[in-house]
């Protein structure tokens, strides 16, 4: 007896389900995935990283702190991180100004997990594995339960983990030359 087939998503389904500003809805491989609305706590960790990120950049010059960006990787691959870095150059190279995503890997992805074993799953395994493949050069997951922040780093081919941080910790980045945020100020709520 032949298996169900299961329906693979594209970019064009996604954009054609009704607008639900509750959800937010990413594809991996053409399989879906839809997750609530971040929690306050959530929003407050990103807070913290973007203005640690953004002063950051506002100094350097040298990118852009992207909030929830569209991420195209390909007509099956659709995410919206919760946070980016992304060079002039590069940026350059891989956004389109038609639908205003990226098409293409920025240097830099920040995950914050959301509760659920699913979500951890989703942030710790897929998006690590699509983050990998598709050319990141560092990914940063935040666990506020834990209250650690996991720094993974390109080596060779793939995304690898280099630390794990506390909270008395400093988060830097060799892709961000002078950038220093206390990792107790993601989790000062």
């Amino acid at each position: 007896m032949a298996e169900p087939q299961t329906k693979r998503w594209t970019v064009a389904d996604v954009e054609a389900l009704p607008y639900d500003e509750w959800n937010r809805y990413e594809i991996i491989d053409g399989e879906l995935f839809v997750s609530r609305q971040p929690r306050d706590e959530h929003q407050d960790a990103s807070g913290e990283i973007i203005i640690g990120l953004g002063n950051w950049n506002h100094q350097t010059r040298l990118g852009s702190v992207l909030h929830t960006p569209g991420l195209i990787f390909s007509n099956h691959d659709a995410v919206a991180p919760d946070i980016v870095w992304i060079s002039r150059e590069r940026r350059a190279a891989v956004e389109r100004q038609d639908d205003g995503h990226l098409h293409g890997a920025p240097e830099l992805v920040v995950e914050i997990l959301s509760p659920g074993a699913a979500n951890e799953r989703r942030d710790r395994e897929i998006k690590l594995q699509l983050y990998s493949d598709q050319g990141v050069d560092e990914y940063w997951i935040v666990d506020q339960r834990a209250q650690t922040v996991a720094v993974y780093r390109r080596h060779d081919t793939r995304l690898r983990l280099v630390e794990t941080l506390q909270r008395d910790d400093a988060l830097t980045s060799p892709l961000l030359p002078g950038f220093s945020l206390p990792v107790a100020h993601i989790f000062e709520r």
